[in-house]
């Protein structure tokens, strides 16, 4: 696959209600959400992705979406528009990860995140 599925994220109003619940569901370990970060993650296994659980950045009702690897998210947000999609959120970097992310809705409204980085 040339753009593979590589993240997760399930947000929304209580970061700790969340990863309890998904934690209880499925027997995930979810690591890194202390102090004031409402954001755990997920660690890949058995084949899977791994992925975040956590507080909506808006404070929201918030989402449950993947992320694609590609490239350049800037590019592939031009091409996400002249295909009916939407940008939500610009090309935003996180140097202490070496990972660039980026949101788009589709053409009917589903939120979908790329990733650059997270494939090395």
């Amino acid at each position: 696959m040339k753009n593979p599925v590589v993240w997760f994220e399930v947000v929304g109003k209580d970061g700790d209600k969340l990863r309890r619940f998904y934690s209880d569901l499925f027997g995930w370990t979810i690591d890194g959400a202390t102090g004031d970060m409402d954001y755990g993650l997920v660690a890949a296994g058995n084949g899977g992705i791994g992925g975040g659980v956590g507080k909506s950045q808006d404070g929201g009702t918030g989402h449950v979406t993947f992320f694609v690897e590609v490239d350049d998210p800037k590019a592939y947000l031009a091409k996400a528009e002249k295909l009916g999609g939407k940008t939500v959120v610009p090309p935003t970097e996180i140097p202490s990860y070496n990972l660039t992310f980026a949101y788009f809705v589709d053409p009917q409204g589903h939120l979908v995140g790329l990733s650059k980085g997270v494939v090395q």
